[in-house]
């Protein structure tokens, strides 16, 4: 199984979510995508995220018919503060043999050597960074002081190529605040969703 692992907090899914695990599944030869929204990300804990099911509910609905595609209930479920390497820790368990990629952005790749038990990430998983088209190669000589040259190496030959999308969940949620249009930022079942639910609207 070459399994991809996509996280974030998916408040809302958008088109630059659905687009990155594309071409992801695509240049790599995944079998399966599985999209992780998070119960309460490390990187933003006090920020009040939408409820877990609505950003679930979002997730199914923008995914539905795509069979290569799957919502992972395991973070939200477990709830709490949800650390990469406590994920990827679960996977493993789960099929010792699967070939395990993170999907990523070049931004995150920065961030990469402050998160916890970083070299450990590096050893369960295969880095699967995503490069916009336009963009600088990532700078995969940040990993250095977590993981080998050989790691690196690997990492770098599964750079991904993708279109420049210039979509952002924070502006979408204050678009829908202002009751703006956000009409081809995410797919329409998603959007009818934060529609008829209200989510997003001031005083919601």
């Amino acid at each position: 199984m070459r399994l991809g692992l996509l996280g974030g907090s998916f408040d809302p899914v958008h088109y630059g979510h659905l687009l990155l695990a594309e071409c992801c599944r695509e240049q790599l030869r995944l079998e399966r995508v599985d999209f992780l929204p998070a119960a309460v990300p490390p990187h933003k804990p006090d920020r009040e995220l939408s409820a877990a099911e609505t950003r679930v509910e979002m997730l199914q609905l923008a995914i539905a018919g795509h069979e290569h595609f799957a919502v992972s209930r395991y973070e939200v479920d477990r709830g709490g503060v949800n650390y990469t390497v406590d994920t990827l820790r679960h996977y493993r368990a789960e099929d010792p043999d699967a070939e395990l990629f993170f999907l990523a952005g070049a931004d995150m790749l920065h961030d990469l050597p402050e998160w916890r038990e970083a070299a450990e990430i590096c050893r369960l998983c295969v880095m699967a960074v995503a490069r916009r088209w336009g963009e600088p190669e990532p700078d995969f000589a940040r990993l250095a002081p977590i993981t080998t040259p050989e790691r690196i190496a690997l990492f770098r030959r599964h750079l991904i190529e993708m279109p420049a999308i210039g979509l952002s969940a924070t502006d979408i949620r204050r678009r829908v605040a202002a009751g703006r249009s956000i009409r081809y930022q995410t797919p329409r079942a998603v959007e009818k969703y934060i529609e008829t639910a209200g989510t997003y609207r001031e005083g919601s």
